[in-house]
């Protein structure tokens, strides 16, 4: 029996996305609406593929899906946002087709062998990418968009004389075809099958121009992904037999481009997007003599080249590109990989992307200062062949004009989001700070535009943030590189890396006055915890589970939480993390500790409430410390949960959760404590699940989600929410003996505000009304803390339930 699996957009959603392209889209309630906060690109692009005919163009990424480009907007257009969790390993593309004979037809080759057991499918669409249709393929051969040769291609091609013929290169099961469009498959060819590097058959490409016999192109080129036996091979009778035309044994084939009869095939000693050695070939083959030449550029050794396009209107213009390169002064900034043009087929070469080259970051300079590696697909503009188009390991990048003495190569990712979110905070007075793999991490403000910096030192990956609930200044972050541990007494400005850290990576967690850091590295069973910023460190005893997730109490600086996923069990600590003890069991979770995280939240001005989402054994709260739960009973489903500002009338923070209530999965808010929930998103917009969420707590109703895959960060926020009065429209500050009482005033150090538990907000100011950090509210008290800030006036703006608006004087002695 054949197994069809089809995912169709509804047509309001599919319209709406195409209009408002991949940076921003509507839920289906028409309440909530998402954005991504700009980043720009962050991630490797995998290939570049043209039509023909039409120049559409589209691209295929590693871990972040496919886009098209929209010419008319000069932007990127995501068109994998639908794809659901048990779909979520699609995320990685390995090959994208078009129908030479129908620009409207796209195919992608898409899985990855480490999600869902290597689920792998067929994508099919007929409206250039606005909707899909698919064949679940796992049982014939699974694909690996992730895997090694990764750029390499493309492995997936429709037959030009006939839009039902296809075939599909796989990485250990030979080729197969399918006579349908796509439908069914069956295999072809099991001349080559698995290969020691696991890439196997890495390319095909017909040859337009050779006979048709039963409606089918007869000749068809393959490359296959190894060295030391054939690699190249050609068929002359629509695929049913191959032959050995192999140019070279020593170097395995990436790429090839074929124009007329002059066909190019770019060599490595390794299947990339690494290079091993440095080293690789660039052969031309004439197709009506079966003669090779070798046409690699002169250098003082043959590097391993990737990348290799052929202009469409002169076949005697060729580009190539390195891939795994570092020794190419690029614009000199950083080393990385080569980019050459030959203007007589392949008889001398130019760089093209040298010292004499210069970067146009396109707004977002974080990119700046560095260099383009992983150029394993490059690409001439059919519409203008002055312009060029490469990929690399953070996107794409375009030269307008390649023929320049001094070529320009502009950052050209607008709409691609392909970053790792891995972890980040929403400060109640400050800004969104975010935690990246690759890119290390933003201070997002504003959050509408691009990042100018990285977080500063940048070192690699960064694994986890925290900031000190009653300290909002003080915020600890960890990194799998430099000092390891840094923190920042300015919300993220500037940080300081710690003098001695316990290992790389890992989560971290800050106490609520700031005081205490606890830190469980990256596959160590050990946490520990310091009170001088990581000058020395002490192991905390009670706890050996293995990559701990630490969380500070928000409120009281005593508290901290390790929830163990591989028993159900809550330890906590009231002695700042010296000692921890059983609290209680909220239960286990079905959740792949420690590949899945299982991120518990406290909540912000209620001191000893825990959330615990346990994946399909659903959601729980505490609100004594970790000792007792409730069940919410009509979440079946939790794999991520935030917290976010308290909503207008209502009388708890916001909870966010992507899990299934009431038998739908989704995005849900609640504001009534767990007892009601709205679903913000719709099935367009599923992203493949969110692994973590992040309520915003100075926008009510605003969340932030990672994505199954690389989409940077995506928010979600609330169309129809009234906006929050601003502190410069207050036109009087009254005076001391009016409303509520705040002692002492002047202060050296904190004031306190009793009587505060009927006020819904406490904010702290500038004498300019700028918002410095919000204030708990700690049963009936607002403890306001001045004792960081220098001597002056301040201002204290109360808001009540109502929403009426009082501003207060404080002077700091």
């Amino acid at each position: 029996m054949r197994l069809i699996f089809t995912t169709m957009l509804k047509t309001f959603a599919a319209i709406l996305l195409f209009l408002v392209a991949s940076i921003e889209g509507r839920s289906q309630t028409e309440t909530y609406s998402w954005k991504n906060a700009p980043i720009g690109g962050g991630g490797f692009v995998t290939g570049i593929i043209t039509h023909k005919a039409s120049g559409d163009m589209y691209c295929r990424t590693d871990v972040g899906g496919a886009y098209r480009w929209d010419a008319a907007n000069s932007k990127w257009v995501q068109l994998m946002d639908w794809i659901n969790e048990s779909e979520n390993g699609f995320i990685g593309v390995e090959a994208l087709a078009l129908d030479p004979q129908n620009p409207n037809n796209i195919y992608m080759l898409c899985g990855t062998s480490y999600i869902n057991n290597g689920r792998t499918a067929i994508l099919k669409s007929t409206d250039k990418g606005n909707t899909f249709t698919y064949t679940d393929v796992t049982s014939k051969f699974k694909a690996h968009g992730n895997g090694s040769g990764r750029g390499n291609g493309e492995r997936l091609a429709v037959d030009p004389k006939n839009s039902n013929i296809l075939f599909c290169g796989t990485r250990a099961n030979g080729l197969w075809k399918s006579i349908d469009a796509g439908v069914t498959w069956n295999l072809a060819w099991s001349g080559v099958t698995t290969t020691p590097n696991e890439n196997g058959i890495c390319f095909v490409i017909f040859d337009p121009s050779s006979n048709i016999a039963g409606g089918a192109t007869q000749t068809i080129y393959i490359g296959v992904s190894r060295t030391g036996g054939a690699n190249i091979y050609k068929s002359t009778n629509g695929g049913a037999t191959f032959t050995d035309i192999s140019a070279t044994t020593g170097f395995m084939p990436h790429r090839a481009a074929l124009q007329g009869t002059t066909l190019y095939v770019t060599h490595a000693d390794d299947a990339g997007p690494a290079s091993s050695g440095g080293l690789g070939k660039v052969y031309k083959l004439n197709t009506s003599t079966g003669a090779w030449t070798n046409v690699t550029p002169a250098h003082w050794q043959d590097y391993p080249y990737g990348g290799v396009s052929i202009d469409p209107n002169n076949v005697n213009r060729v580009l190539v590109s390195t891939c795994g390169m570092y020794w190419n002064n690029q614009f000199g900034t950083g080393w990385g990989d080569f980019i050459f043009l030959s203007t007589d087929g392949g008889l001398t070469w130019t760089l093209k992307n040298g010292i004499n080259a210069t970067y146009d970051a396109n707004g977002m300079g974080w990119t700046e200062g560095g260099a383009v590696n992983w150029m394993d697909c490059i690409e001439f503009d059919h519409a203008d062949p002055l312009k060029v188009r490469v990929i690399g390991g953070g996107g794409v990048y375009t030269c307008s004009n390649i023929a320049a003495t001094n070529p320009s190569w502009k950052y050209d990712v607008i709409g691609i989001e392909e970053t790792a979110f891995i972890d980040g905070i929403s400060i109640p007075g400050g800004p969104l700070i975010s935690s990246f793999g690759d890119v290390t991490g933003f201070v997002h403000e504003p959050l509408t535009s691009y990042p100018s910096k990285k977080l500063t030192p940048s070192d690699g990956n960064n694994h986890s943030i925290a900031y000190a609930g009653n300290n909002t200044n003080k915020v600890v972050r960890a990194s799998n590189g430099g000092n390891v541990i840094y923190y920042s007494s300015d919300k993220g400005s500037s940080w300081t890396g710690a003098a001695t850290n316990k290992g790389s990576a890992g989560r971290v967690a800050i106490s609520a006055d700031g005081v205490t850091i606890l830190h469980c590295p990256a596959w160590s069973s050990t946490t520990y915890y310091t009170t001088n910023n990581g000058g020395s460190w002490s192991s905390c005893s009670g706890v050996s589970l293995g990559d701990a997730i630490p969380v500070a109490d928000p409120v009281n600086a005593n508290y901290f939480y390790i929830y163990n996923p591989t028993n159900g069990q809550m330890l906590q600590s009231s002695n700042k993390g010296v000692t921890f003890t059983l609290a209680g069991t909220p239960g286990r979770t079905t959740a792949n500790h420690p590949w899945e995280a299982t991120l518990i939240r406290t909540v912000p001005g209620f001191e000893g409430h825990v959330w615990v989402p346990l994946a399909f054994n659903g959601l729980k709260y505490s609100t004594d410390h970790g000792v007792t739960y409730t069940t919410i009973a009509n979440v079946t489903y939790c794999k991520s949960i935030g917290i976010g500002k308290t909503m207008q009338a209502a009388n708890y923070p916001t909870i966010f959760i992507w899990g299934t209530v009431s038998g739908v999965t989704g995005l849900f808010r609640s504001t009534d404590q767990g007892t009601t929930w709205l679903r913000m998103n719709d099935d367009a917009n599923e992203f493949a699940g969110a692994p973590f969420l992040i309520g915003d707590m100075n926008v009510a109703g605003r969340v932030y989600m990672s994505a199954g895959g690389g989409r940077g960060i995506i928010y979600w926020y609330d169309v129809n929410a009234k906006p929050e009065p601003e502190p410069e429209t207050v036109t009087s500050i009254h005076d001391e003996g009016q409303g509520l009482l705040m002692y002492p005033n002047p202060t050296t150090s904190t004031i306190t505000i009793p009587n505060a538990g009927t006020l819904r907000s406490v904010t702290l100011l500038d004498e300019r009304g700028k918002r410095l950090s919000s204030i708990l509210i700690q049963g009936d008290n607002a403890i306001v803390s001045l004792k960081d800030l220098p001597a002056g006036i301040y201002l204290i703006e109360l808001v009540d339930q109502q929403g009426s608006t009082t501003i207060r004087r404080a002077v700091k002695k």
